[in-house]
């Protein structure tokens, strides 16, 4: 993690500051656990007493929280932006769905223009990396794993962008799609033609970011994205009419 010695100032409030800095841009993550409480005093370059303090002032606010006989984490509700009856919501109506996909279709694009000018090349390495590790992934056919890195792949990217309001926004909404609420994921990798798409599909927006083509990569973003949206509204339709087939064959073929 990158702690940095402190040089002024107060020495809890500075590492207040610099505690703060880190969750709000993404780099200390909900449920992530901070080092003990030694090293971390080493590394910010204070006393014990002064992190206490420090760490103190934050659990009161929210943001960090002590787990008995594990150590200090961020808060896991930080990264949640919904009720949960509100997330029941969700998952129960198919117009969420694709208020999402859509929802998605615009704040990835504008994410992905954003980091083809504004990544830096650490960001874009990050990004071609995730994309390796998905062609791997994809030979291996591990509809688990591609789905898993299909959603560090487009996290990075708004990563990328270096927008803090997006960054954390969107974040708390994919946690609600690795958990199910919007769609299964896994389910779009089982198919092998459906696979190569989504495969091609990101590496377009690969191949544009790590050119820095704004335009494509926003283009590379919107095509994916629709891409998913007819694919579930497809794979909705023929579950609708195969729940419609089986009702009449009860009906034809009552039972007893």
């Amino acid at each position: 993690m990158p702690f940095r010695p402190v040089m002024s100032e107060k020495l809890a409030a500075a590492v207040v500051r610099q505690i703060e800095e880190l969750i709000l841009r993404g780099i200390l993550r909900p449920g992530e656990r901070l080092p003990a409480e030694r090293d971390l005093s080493e590394r910010l370059g204070v006393s014990r007493p002064s992190l206490r303090e420090a760490v103190a002032e934050l659990q009161a606010r929210g943001l960090l929280e002590t787990r008995a006989g594990s150590g200090i984490f961020v808060t896991e509700v930080l990264g949640s932006a919904f009720s949960d009856a509100l997330i029941q919501l969700f998952a129960n109506h198919d117009e969420a769905v694709f208020d999402y996909l859509s929802f998605r279709r615009d704040m990835e694009g504008l994410a992905a223009e954003r980091a083809a000018t504004h990544g830096t090349d650490s960001d874009l390495r990050v990004i071609d990396t995730l994309f390796t590790r998905m062609e791997a992934a994809h030979q291996k056919r591990n509809p688990a794993e591609e789905a898993q890195l299909d959603a560090d792949f487009h996290l990075a990217i708004i990563e990328a962008s270096h927008n803090v309001i997006m960054l954390h926004m969107m974040r708390s909404m994919y946690q609600l799609l690795r958990e199910g609420v919007f769609y299964n994921r896994s389910i779009m990798f089982r198919q092998r033609s459906t696979r190569d798409a989504l495969l091609d599909q990101h590496h377009a927006i690969n191949t544009a970011l790590q050119a820095r083509d704004a335009a494509a990569a926003r283009a590379a973003v919107a095509m994916h994205l629709g891409f998913v949206e007819t694919a579930l509204a497809a794979d909705r339709k023929a579950a609708r009419d195969e729940d419609v087939a089986r009702q009449r064959y009860d009906r034809l073929h009552p039972r007893g």
